[in-house]
């Protein structure tokens, strides 16, 4: 409401991990916390599409959706579908 970020106290610790296990291993920081993909299906899933509605519009496998919806719940240190609807709204991918 301010136009200031907000992350949710999930994402921030899975950012933080994220972060400490690149620097152990040697990497740098990443441009952006998920990929472009990612960003997609996140949209989508939001939108209330199903998996197999996601895969028929991108031209990908149920599975390869489901697995960017796994890697999306990982990385952003959330549970479910709900939980990424409300990030999705949060950061303006898409209209409450």
């Amino acid at each position: 409401m301010r136009g200031e970020p907000f992350l949710c106290p999930g994402a921030v610790n899975a950012l933080i991990r994220n972060y400490l296990d690149r620097i152990r291993e040697g990497g740098g920081i990443p441009e952006r916390a998920i990929t472009e993909r990612e960003e997609e299906i996140l949209r989508l899933v939001a939108e209330g599409d199903s998996s197999q509605e996601i895969a028929g519009l991108l031209f990908v496998s149920v599975k390869t959706v489901e697995r960017h919806r796994a890697n999306l719940l990982q990385k952003l240190g959330m549970k479910d579908r709900l939980e990424l609807t409300r990030y999705a709204i949060r950061v303006g991918l898409i209209k409450p």
